[in-house]
């Protein structure tokens, strides 16, 4: 049972970074989207913006993590989870490890620029790692998207 309450959870958020690729989508930037999770609550939110702002650094990851040390008043998220629609790329994967989360999960893998391509791995062995959730609405955000633009 606690399984299928935390699959249902684990789901429920993902809706929320779904929320925020399509927000990143309708501003014409790469529809990814991040929440970061504690103690069952959304402290952090955040879509690609590297367009709008003209900052390269300006990932889904990057913007939910830094709103939600902002709300924690830390640089610390021990005990937060990120949801995020595409596998984190190497900078983010490494914001992910300073940060300290607990857990890391995302829809789709990101075969050309993910944080797994990596060996060792740039994410910690403490960081729980789950993949897969809702990853054909992922793929097909990304997919629309790319080839609107080709």
């Amino acid at each position: 049972m606690q399984m299928l309450e935390e699959n249902k959870q684990d789901e429920f958020f993902m809706k929320k970074a779904l929320n925020e690729a399509k927000m990143a989508n309708f501003d014409d930037e790469v529809p990814v989207g991040a929440v970061v999770v504690c103690e069952g609550k959304v402290i952090g939110k955040g879509y690609n913006q590297v367009e709008k702002l003209n900052d390269v650094t300006a990932h889904a990851e990057i913007l939910a993590l830094t709103a939600a040390s902002n709300y924690l008043g830390s640089k610390y998220l021990k005990k937060c989870k990120i949801y995020v629609t595409l596998e984190p790329c190497p900078m983010c994967a490494a914001a992910i490890n300073a940060a300290q989360l607990d857990e890391v999960f995302f829809g789709t893998d990101d075969p050309k620029q993910g944080f797994s391509i990596f060996q060792p791995s740039l994410i910690h062995s403490k960081i729980k790692i789950k993949k897969g959730i809702f990853k054909e609405e992922s793929e097909e955000l990304l997919k629309s998207f790319f080839k609107k633009k080709r």
